[in-house]
């Protein structure tokens, strides 16, 4: 009986860490407070060569869109509005973290709060654009595998 009432006390007297988020080895402070061109070199090759060969005008208004009207806008401890865009192929910055982005799939908008860990995505990977496949179903369609259904 004194084993059991001892568990509970050691439970409350340790607190739960949480792991500090670091992309690459540059934990996340540093990472906003870097230069646009240091903070290229820490992406992937493919990204490194798009965000060097220049923004064009619709992701740029999108990313400064997130640095004024929304940080200021958003009441401390609220979610702040959604942002509506088309742009999939948009890459995922630090200056995004904590706004929620309504990302088009063809047909509907997908919201998407941002998190640390997302840094360095496309805004794609996180809105599926078709319906996954349910194999193993055979009369939906008018395929061969629905020409026949046995008796049982």
């Amino acid at each position: 009986a004194q084993v059991e009432s001892d568990v509970p006390t050691a439970a409350l007297a340790k607190k739960r860490t949480f792991k500090k988020f670091s992309y690459k080895g540059v934990d996340l402070d540093t990472l906003l407070d870097m230069p646009t061109d240091d903070l290229v070199k820490l992406f992937p090759a493919r990204i490194q060569r798009r965000l060097s060969r220049g923004l064009t005008r619709k992701p740029l208004a999108l990313i400064w869109f997130f640095f004024g009207h929304m940080k200021r806008n958003a009441p401390p401890g609220e979610k702040p509005e959604v942002v509506r865009t088309h742009l999939r192929n948009m890459v995922i910055m630090p200056e995004m973290i904590g706004s929620i982005i309504g990302v088009y799939n063809g047909k509907t908008f997908n919201q998407i709060e941002i998190k640390p860990e997302m840094i360095g995505h496309y805004l794609a990977e996180f809105s599926i654009s078709y319906k996954p496949v349910k194999h193993g179903r055979p009369g939906q369609g008018a395929t061969h595998s629905s020409r026949f259904i046995p008796l049982k």
